[in-house]
C-alpha cells in the first residue's frame, strides 16, 4: 500500500472529481469552507474541508467515505 500522500483540500476535490463525483457549485452548497461532492449512483455525499494541507486521518477518512482504496486514490491523483 503507497503512503498517503500529503495534498490540500482542493487536490482531494479534484481527485474525487475524476473518480465519479461532482462538486456542488457555491449557490447549491452555501457559504463556508468546506467543499462539497456529490455521486448520484450509488448516492454520497462528501465533505472537505478546503485546507492547504488535510491531516492523514482527514485524508484517510475522506478517501474511506469515497468507497476508494488509497492504491486507487494515489493513482488517481497521478493521473
Amino acid at each position: 500500500m503507497p503512503k498517503l500522500p500529503v495534498i490540500s483540500g482542493q487536490e482531494a476535490a479534484r481527485v474525487l472529481e475524476r473518480a465519479g463525483f461532482d462538486r456542488l457549485n457555491r449557490k447549491q452548497r452555501g457559504k463556508g469552507s468546506h467543499l462539497l461532492l456529490v455521486r448520484h449512483d450509488p448516492t454520497k455525499l462528501i465533505t472537505i474541508p478546503d485546507h492547504r494541507e488535510l491531516a492523514p486521518g482527514t485524508l484517510r477518512a475522506i478517501i474511506r467515505q469515497a468507497d476508494l482504496s488509497v492504491d486507487r486514490f494515489v493513482e488517481l491523483l497521478r493521473g
